[in-house]
């Protein structure tokens, strides 16, 4: 069974017992970073591999428009549906299977998931340069750390803000689709500008959430798999992040 244990405590533990939660605190929360930053590193490099082979774009993306002097469009195949709506039933299988899966196959189900993320967001590199993706990456790891170094170090408490993030999300959900009809270049940047406000704001907010859920799985079997769900969060919120700065740095073709 996890210990239970009460934040406004700590200060009360005995020294040795303080430094011991301390370490295993950081030794939890480096678990997260590095299966974030590794699904992260996947991702990229599936994306890179199916934009740069043509053989393989094509099992998942087919020409769909473009040419005199504009860039090519292309829609999923069978295939690319296939890979692009994965994910989602993953995610699901993640979040209400973690007491039944074992942590192995929770990790396999993480990498797997990051893999498709690829292929879904290969076509960035066939409709932005590589120049602007590559800025935009850095911009975005910049931000994305300093924001969870806050949430991670910050006395505030950021729960409240969970339920305001939440219905921005929902909001901005709401409007892409509508704009899908719309086709407004207004619409759109607001879209934009909110994305990046509320995946900003997710990322401090997860990290503190992640942190004081350790409180509750220290010493226990769930640890291990909170660590990889965890990662999971953190990789969502950098992956929107990334796409909704790419909206505003990205040079396209």
């Amino acid at each position: 069974m996890a210990n239970q244990v009460d934040p406004r405590l700590a200060g009360f533990r005995p020294a040795a017992e303080t430094a011991g939660f301390d370490a295993g605190l950081r030794s939890y929360m480096l678990s997260i970073y590095n299966y974030m930053a590794s699904g992260v590193l996947l991702t990229g490099i599936i994306a890179l591999l199916v934009s740069s082979n043509p053989a393989l774009l094509s099992v998942f993306f087919s020409e769909t428009g473009g040419g005199n002097g504009r860039a090519a469009q292309y829609g999923p195949t069978l295939l690319g549906w296939i890979a692009m709506l994965s994910p989602l039933a993953m995610v699901l299988v993640m979040n209400f299977g973690v007491n039944k899966l074992s942590e192995g196959a929770l990790k396999a189900t993480f990498w797997a998931y990051c893999a498709l993320m690829g292929v879904s967001l290969s076509t960035i590199f066939l409709a932005y340069t590589g120049a602007s993706i590559a800025t935009t990456f850095f911009v975005s790891a910049a931000s994305f750390g300093a924001l969870s170094l806050y949430g991670y170090t910050t006395k505030k408490d950021l729960s409240a803000f969970g339920k305001f993030l939440f219905m921005g999300l929902v909001g901005i959900l709401i409007a892409s689709i509508a704009n899908m009809f719309l086709k407004s270049s207004g619409l759109d940047l607001a879209v934009s500008i909110l994305g990046v406000l509320i995946f900003a704001g997710f990322t401090a907010y997860d990290t503190q959430r992640l942190k004081e859920l350790y409180y509750q799985v220290q010493g226990s079997d769930m640890a291990g798999k909170t660590a990889v769900l965890g990662a999971l969060t953190l990789y969502l919120d950098f992956i929107n992040l990334f796409l909704f700065l790419l909206r505003f740095l990205g040079d396209r073709r």
